[in-house]
């Protein structure tokens, strides 16, 4: 089990080759301020499975990682394998009792992560120590196998690194619902309305990105975000020329995305949708890039339970692997 080393500059590089010693100290001067500060705090079994995106990834995994192995879950909501493998890694994460720490990774919302790990076919499954990268296996293998696998990546965090998990205790953080974040919503989301309402959408976006500075997750300002942003796409487009262009060169990448645009605006959700998959399959490099992020803004604005997004999100998975 030879790890690989990643990057701590917020961009997962693993291609990156450092010494194996310089993430040891890493661990050690992480391990040390902790201790400076009192120790790290004794977490509930819950937080031993958590769900990280390419926003979080160098918070939530790497730097974590100086303190105890980080086994990622590649999976999606369409791979039957992975509602098999992702239950029992996460029994198994409670039961190793903070020997290791579970990082589930949605594919389909996080596909950089995925090409940067290369992933082929999921599910797959990581691990990152002290900052390196470990391929432990992909699909879903018998339980015994990662016992053992689970075994050995532990024993390489003791043995290389000095890592000796996390303290977890059952009554921490069990007591009550998670805190709700306070902010003024109410008065940003009504603002945000308000400018939509009088056509301004760059003061309609910019409301929304205040809330969701505050409250990342909120649902209502990312829907409102993604819708605010389309319109602002489309609002200086001639329909006509670009649904030309689109239709006299399918080679354009850019008048395709902006003719997906027109589309979803239009109510063509299926249409818009159909027609960014198709680039993908079409495309490589920047230019599938380009279409696949686009495609994804646009299953924002529909919202990620219509049927519609979840058909797309199939078809965009089917072309990308």
């Amino acid at each position: 089990m030879q790890p690989r080393n990643m990057s701590m500059s917020g961009v997962v590089d693993l291609a990156a080759v450092k010494a194996a010693g310089e993430a040891k100290a890493k661990a050690e001067q992480a391990r040390a301020q902790a201790a400076r500060q009192g120790g790290p705090a004794a977490v509930a079994p819950s937080a031993l499975v958590i769900d990280v995106d390419e926003a979080g990834f160098e918070r939530d995994v790497l730097q974590r990682s100086a303190e105890v192995p980080v086994v990622i879950d590649f999976w999606a909501e369409w791979c039957e394998p992975c509602k098999q493998l992702g239950p029992l890694l996460e029994r198994l994460a409670v039961e190793y009792n903070g020997r290791f720490l579970l990082a589930k990774v949605d594919v389909d919302a996080n596909q950089m992560l995925m090409q940067q790990f290369g992933i082929q076919g999921i599910p797959a499954v990581f691990a990152v120590v002290a900052g390196q990268a470990l391929p432990l296996f992909q699909g879903a293998a018998p339980e015994a196998q990662i016992r053992q696998t689970l075994d050995q990546l532990i024993q390489v965090g003791e043995e290389r690194f000095g890592l000796t998990g996390i303290a977890v205790d059952p009554e921490a953080g069990e007591a009550g619902p998670a805190p709700v974040p306070a902010g003024p919503y109410d008065a940003l989301l009504e603002a945000a309305m308000s400018a939509l309402d009088a056509g301004d959408l760059a003061g309609a976006v910019q409301a929304y990105k205040n809330v969701l500075a505050d409250d990342p997750g909120h649902p209502e300002a990312k829907l409102g975000l993604a819708q605010a942003e389309l319109l602002a796409r489309v609002q200086g487009m001639d329909p006509q020329q670009v649904r030309k262009t689109a239709a006299d060169d399918p080679a354009d990448v850019t008048a395709q995305i902006a003719a997906a645009d027109l589309d979803l605006v239009g109510g063509h959700v299926e249409d818009a949708f159909s027609r960014l998959v198709d680039v993908v399959r079409r495309t490589a490099g920047e230019d599938r890039d380009a279409a696949r992020l686009r495609l994804l803004e646009l299953f924002e604005v529909i919202g990620p339970d219509d049927p519609r997004v979840t058909a797309a999100r199939q078809a965009l998975a089917r072309v990308l692997f």
